[in-house]
C-alpha cells in the first residue's frame, strides 16, 4: 500500500503579479558547484579538480562562486586558503563560503577567509516545523535566536578583519516548507541584526531545499516575501531551487518573475538527490528569448567535458542544450522539417528553424550531427547528409527512391548509419552497380538543327559504337540507345554542381535522369567534371538499374 501524502497548502495571494511579468534581464548567477555540487558526489573533488572547475567557472563569467564548506573538512578549508594565498581569485569575482549557524563552525569558517579581498559568508539554519520539532526540538523563538546569534558572531568576527569586504547571506533552510509568516519573521530579524542598508545589502536566499509543490506555489511564496520583507531596498532576494519534482528550472524562472534577482545553482543540475537547479539551462533559456544570459557558454562541449571530469558524472545525451544528442534528429519528419528550415533561414533574421530552439553554433556545436540516420529516418535526413557532406543535391523523387534503399540497409543491419555509410550505399546503388551497358566514351557532332552523339559503350564484354540524334545530347543518347534495341523513355532530368568531389578531386557535375519502364521508373545518376559526360553516365546507369531490377524479378 502506498503512503498517504498531504498536498501543500497554496499561498493566499489573490492579486499575484508574477504571471503578468517576463524576465527582461539575467539574474546574478552564483555557482554552487564547488560546494553543494561537490558534497553530493560519491567521490568529492580533490584540490586539483576543484581548482580546475573554479577556473572554468571564472572563465565563463560567474562573479559569485560558493567555493567550499570550510568547516566540513581539511580539504575544504585548504582549498579556500589556496585560492586566497596564491592570489587565484579574479578581481571581479567574489568567493562565498557556507556555514551552519553554530559557533565553532562559524569561527572556523571566518578563519578560512583571512586576507580575502571580498567574501560572502552564507549562514543557514532549518526553519520548517518538522525540523523545529523533530530534529532540533526547538521553538520558533529559539530558532530565531539561533539565526540572530550566528549573524552577530559573524559581524563581530568580520569587524576584526576590516581589510575584507564582507557580505552576509542568510538562508532559512527548508523555506519552501516553512510557514511564510515565520520565514518573514526570521529574515527580518537577521537583516536587523546585521544592520542592512542599501549600501550594505544582505542576501536573503529562499531555498526550495526540497521541492514540495508546483512551481507556481514557489513563485507565490517568493512574491509574498518580496512584498513583505522589511528593508527591501537593503535586501538582495536570492533563489536556490532543488529538483525533487523535476521542476526546478520552471520554479526558478517563475521566482525571478516574482521579484528575485539572484540565482544559486549548479552547472547541468548537479547536487543533492535530484540536484540543484541547472544554471546552464536557465541561462540558455534566456538566450533563446533574446535576453543576454551573462554567461559565456559558446563552447558548451568544453564546459560539459570539464564538469564531467571534475564531478566524475556523465551528462545525459538528452540533457537540454548540452547533451550530445539534443541537436540530433533521427525521425524522418523531423529531418525533413530541419532541412527545409535550414534552407529558408537567413543570417540577418531571428532564428526560426523547426525542432531547433537554439542555433547549435551559439554553443559551439556544428551542424554535422544535427541530422543522423537510422531505421526511423526519412528522405529529408538522408538528403541533408548527402548535400552537406558530399554536395549531392538530389531531386525530390530521387530522395524518395533512395530513402527506400537506405531503409532496407538500416532495417537489415540495425544501428545508426553515418554519412560515409550513406555515401557507400548511394555509390553502390547508383554509381558502382553491375554494368551490362558500360560507358567508354562519346563524341558530339552537329546534325543540321539536331545534336548528334557517337556513343562508345561496352555490352556483353565487347565494345560497340552507337549513334543518335536529338534536340540535345541527352535526347540524342536516348535515340542511340533505342536504335540499339533499348527502349528508353526519359521522364525527368536534373543537374547540379557538386563542388569538390567526395575523394577530394576537382569540382564535379552531377546529373540525375529518371527513366520510365513497364514497372514504374528508376533514377540514374552520373558524375563527371563534364556535365554532358555526367548526363550520359546517368542515362546508362539508369538503364543498368532497370535491367538489374528486371533480372531480379525474372529470377
Amino acid at each position: 500500500m502506498m503512503q498517504k501524502y498531504k498536498p501543500y497548502t497554496p499561498v493566499n495571494l489573490a492579486d499575484r503579479q508574477w504571471p503578468n511579468r517576463t524576465i527582461a534581464q539575467h539574474p546574478v548567477w552564483m555557482s554552487s558547484d564547488l560546494r553543494d555540487g561537490n558534497q553530493s558526489l560519491f567521490e568529492p573533488m580533490n584540490l586539483d579538480r576543484k581548482l580546475r572547475l573554479f577556473n572554468m567557472l571564472c572563465e565563463i563569467g560567474f562573479k559569485e562562486i560558493e567555493i567550499a564548506f570550510p568547516s566540513a573538512s581539511e580539504i575544504e578549508f585548504a582549498f579556500v586558503r589556496r585560492l586566497i594565498e596564491e592570489n587565484r581569485i579574479p578581481s571581479d569575482v567574489t568567493i562565498e563560503v557556507l556555514t551552519a549557524a553554530r559557533e565553532p563552525l562559524i569561527r572556523r569558517t571566518m578563519e578560512s577567509l583571512k586576507d580575502a579581498r571580498r567574501a560572502i559568508v552564507h549562514v543557514y539554519n532549518a526553519t520548517s516545523r518538522p525540523f523545529r520539532e523533530m530534529v532540533f526540538g526547538m521553538s520558533r523563538g529559539e530558532i530565531v535566536e539561533m539565526a540572530v546569534n550566528a549573524v552577530l558572531l559573524i559581524k563581530e568576527l568580520a569587524a576584526k578583519q576590516p581589510d575584507t569586504q564582507w557580505v552576509l547571506e542568510y538562508s532559512p533552510e527548508t523555506f519552501s516548507s516553512t510557514e511564510l509568516e515565520f520565514s518573514l519573521e526570521i529574515c527580518n530579524a537577521v537583516t536587523d541584526a546585521w544592520g542592512a542598508t542599501p549600501e550594505n545589502r544582505v542576501i536573503i536566499n529562499l531555498p526550495a531545499t526540497v521541492e514540495v509543490a508546483t512551481p507556481n506555489v514557489y513563485a507565490d511564496q517568493i512574491e509574498w516575501m518580496h512584498r513583505h520583507l522589511a528593508r527591501r531596498d537593503s535586501v538582495i532576494l536570492s533563489l536556490h531551487a532543488h529538483n525533487d519534482r523535476g521542476t526546478a528550472v520552471a520554479a526558478t524562472e517563475l521566482g525571478l518573475m516574482a521579484g528575485a534577482e539572484r540565482v544559486e545553482g549548479c552547472l547541468f543540475g548537479n547536487g543533492e538527490r535530484t540536484g540543484n537547479v541547472d544554471i546552464v539551462t536557465l541561462a540558455l533559456n534566456l538566450h533563446t528569448q533574446g535576453v543576454e544570459s551573462g554567461l559565456d557558454l559558446s563552447d558548451i562541449n568544453k564546459v560539459a567535458r570539464t564538469v564531467e571530469h571534475c564531478n566524475q558524472i556523465t551528462i545525459h545525451p538528452r540533457h537540454p542544450y548540452a547533451g550530445d544528442l539534443v541537436f540530433t534528429a533521427f525521425s524522418g519528419s523531423h529531418q525533413d522539417a530541419i532541412k527545409k528550415g535550414f534552407a529558408r533561414q537567413k543570417p540577418d533574421e531571428p532564428w526560426n528553424v523547426p525542432y531547433l530552439p537554439l542555433d547549435p553554433k551559439d554553443v559551439g556545436r556544428s551542424y554535422d550531427s544535427v541530422i543522423r540516420v537510422n531505421s526511423q529516418s526519412g528522405k529529408g535526413g538522408i538528403a541533408y547528409l548527402m548535400e552537406t557532406e558530399y554536395g549531392v543535391v538530389m531531386p525530390r523523387r530521387l530522395q524518395v527512391e533512395f530513402s527506400a534503399v537506405v531503409q532496407k540497409h538500416a532495417d537489415r543491419d540495425g544501428g545508426e548509419l553515418s554519412a560515409a555509410d550513406i555515401w557507400r550505399i548511394f555509390s553502390g546503388a547508383y554509381l558502382d552497380a553491375s554494368s551490362p551497358v558500360g560507358y567508354l566514351a562519346h563524341h558530339l557532332f552537329e546534325a543540321g538543327e539536331q545534336q548528334g552523339i557517337s556513343l562508345e559503350i561496352e555490352m556483353d564484354g565487347a565494345s560497340r559504337t552507337i549513334r543518335g540524334e536529338g534536340n540535345g545530347p541527352v535526347d540524342a543518347a536516348v535515340h542511340a540507345l533505342r536504335d540499339a534495341g533499348m527502349n528508353v523513355q526519359v521522364t525527368g532530368y536534373d543537374e547540379s554542381a557538386m563542388g569538390i568531389s567526395a575523394d577530394g578531386g576537382n569540382a564535379r557535375a552531377c546529373a540525375f535522369i529518371e527513366i520510365a519502364h513497364e514497372s514504374g521508373s528508376n533514377y540514374g545518376v552520373g558524375m563527371d567534371e563534364n556535365i554532358v559526360t555526367a548526363a550520359v553516365k546517368a542515362l546508362l546507369n539508369g538503364v543498368n538499374r532497370i535491367k538489374a531490377s528486371q533480372g531480379s524479378r525474372d529470377a
